[in-house]
């Protein structure tokens, strides 16, 4: 792991308690991505105590990405590009899930999160936003009329690229991405294979 992730931060993340010593997005994209080499090694801080398989997204790394996301210092602020594409690097390597779908909700409403914010758009807290019971059609917007055109080119290039498909962030994408401008579409080649 980097060095990036100060050893209270690391200390948090191994006394459970990751929410309340996460003080930055950074700092967040960083436990994350201990989260993700857990996945693909099934060892590391975010395993601990309990059995893990390598490439496999359980309740324990779902909890986790969530208490990640939302920890107290950073609830107010959106979700950072760093942590959506770690989000994304997080999707990746889980081959297997058995979570229940909980970090693929999570992960689509963290990504319209950013994608929204970063187009200058006002998003709710986190805790509303990525919360379970919260309908991502409640906060995110139908269409891409306002969404930066950058934006929505990172984002088909991140799912381009990340080739596990969400349904939810699919669903999303194809919303914002159809109702983009003509210009953008043209722009973005294979925008049809989207996540596929």
């Amino acid at each position: 792991m980097t060095a990036a992730l100060d050893s209270s931060v690391l200390a948090g993340l191994l006394a459970g308690t990751a929410s309340d010593t996460i003080a930055t997005s950074d700092q967040a994209a960083e436990a994350l991505r201990w989260v993700r080499d857990g996945i693909i090694t099934g060892e590391g801080p975010t395993t601990r105590g309990r059995v893990h398989f390598s490439r496999e997204l359980d309740a324990g790394d779902a909890t986790w990405c969530a208490e990640i996301l939302m920890a107290r210092a950073i609830a107010r602020s959106p979700v950072s590009r760093r942590e959506a594409e770690v989000l994304f690097e997080i999707d990746e390597a889980a081959a297997e899930r058995s979570d229940g779908g909980r970090f693929d909700d999570l992960f689509a409403k963290a990504v319209a999160h950013h994608t929204v914010s970063a187009s200058g758009i006002a998003v709710p807290s986190r805790a509303l936003a990525l919360a379970p019971q919260t309908p991502i059609e409640t906060w995110a917007p139908a269409k891409a009329d306002r969404i930066d055109p950058q934006v929505l080119e990172w984002l088909a290039r991140q799912m381009r690229t990340h080739r596990r498909a969400n349904g939810t962030l699919v669903a999303l994408a194809a919303t914002l991405l159809g109702a983009a401008a003509l210009p953008l579409a043209q722009s973005l080649p294979g925008v049809v294979d989207l996540g596929m």
